[in-house]
């Protein structure tokens, strides 16, 4: 990480900045947020990384800048730059179907979500379907439809004890829940793009994404799930109950699912990593692909960033489940990311049109802003619905703070 420049250089007030410092820490000592870490990059330079509370709560272990968390779905983004990687080489066509790449998704039909009845797909789902949530193959818990119900029954919420091709073959045995990109769905994508990686390079998604993207871009903490690789001496540990007071999950205990757990590459949420390294990676993004150094370095050519996060979803494309209320009316969706349309258009935070995120479930959150050439990392463990008020407090708190 390029060392630390004074905030008023970055376009900031350093007093208004320091706004972000005083609602950390009153959240923390309010016993709301166990600990975070925030981390801001302007003009491709480092003006934030700083630690706030505990690590560990209950063993009273201080956060450090180096913690690891548990990225969740801040995972589909690298994964989808991992994927582009390959699209460069020649190696992996957007437009071609799924099913040319698994096998086992070749000939797709879609359900009636309640009947079951089931009729020919009007296409099949491509690769580009995969990366915007738009090839029909939902997360069941995310809906109560009998065909919901039949996803949910096969794979939960994805992490299970299935090896890679035992989770294709899973999602494989079930049609789709509508005509490839005409809904916009979240579901497991992601994790079909990571077993289309591995088959076209013979490696697990991990040592591909290290050897390709990690090494370059410096990211020396980030690594997939499973045995050993959560590091459980660095990874955050959230608070044993949900804090939210007068909401319905108040008092009930929450905790990370067991990453050992996992045996393969989750491509859509296997990713655990630190504020510094997620940093080095919307600076690429931020660059256009360009590397720590420049040209010199280039991970992405700059016409392949400009797509990936440009809004993807065809004219028409329903996309109610994605505009939900909270953090992201007003989005389309790129390749992995969420990108805003408009300054306005029902959002209710401050931020510009282009600008693009994808959370993670276990409360970290981040964005990139190409139009203030701004990205900001915000690392926690609050796997309740209290982490939508932090994306909107945290965002509101960093953008007032712009000179």
């Amino acid at each position: 990480m390029t060392p630390r420049v004074d905030p008023g250089e970055a376009g900031f007030h350093a007093g208004r900045l320091a706004r972000v410092d005083a609602f950390v820490e009153s959240e923390v000592a309010a016993g709301r947020l166990p600990g975070a870490v925030l981390g801001v990059v302007r003009g491709g330079a480092l003006v934030r990384l700083d630690a706030f509370g505990m690590r560990d709560p209950q063993a009273g272990a201080p956060m450090t800048t180096d913690t690891l968390f548990w990225l969740a779905s801040m995972t589909k983004p690298v994964t989808a730059a991992g994927a582009l990687l390959l699209v460069e080489s020649g190696e992996l066509v957007l437009e071609e179907a799924v099913g040319d790449y698994l096998p086992g998704f070749r000939d797709r039909r879609v359900a009636d979500p309640e009947s079951l009845r089931e009729r020919p797909a009007a296409r099949q789902p491509t690769v580009l379907d995969l990366m915007r949530h738009t090839a029909g193959i939902p997360e069941g818990l995310l809906g109560r439809t009998a065909l919901h119900a039949r996803y949910a029954e096969a794979v939960g919420d994805g992490m299970t004890g299935l090896d890679g091709p035992e989770f294709v073959a899973r999602l494989a045995a079930f049609p789709l829940l509508a005509d490839p990109g005409t809904l916009w769905h979240y579901g497991f994508g992601f994790d079909l793009l990571g077993q289309i990686v591995e088959s076209l390079t013979s490696d697990t998604l991990g040592a591909f994404l290290a050897r390709r993207l990690f090494a370059p871009l410096g990211m020396t903490d980030t690594r997939f799930v499973g045995g050993s690789g959560a590091d459980p001496g660095r990874l955050a540990v959230p608070l044993t109950r949900d804090p939210l007071a007068g909401h319905p999950l108040t008092g009930e205990s929450q905790q990370l699912p067991d990453l050992a757990r996992a045996r393969f590459d989750s491509g859509g949420a296997g990713l655990v990593g630190t504020a510094g390294d997620y940093l080095a990676f919307l600076r690429m993004l931020l660059a256009k692909g360009a590397g720590p150094t420049g040209d010199a370095d280039r991970v992405l050519g700059r016409k392949t960033v400009e797509l990936m996060l440009a809004d993807a979803l065809e004219p028409g494309t329903d996309t109610r489940l994605l505009e939900r209320p909270g953090w992201n009316p007003g989005h389309g969706f790129g390749l992995g990311v969420a990108v805003r349309r408009a300054a306005g258009g029902g959002a209710t935070t401050p931020g510009s049109a282009g600008e693009v995120t994808w959370p993670g479930s276990s409360g970290t959150f981040w964005w990139a802003d190409p139009a203030e050439d701004l990205g900001v990392v915000f690392l926690t463990h609050t796997p309740s619905r209290l982490q939508l008020r932090y994306w909107q407090q945290m965002k509101s708190l960093v953008l007032q703070a712009l000179k």
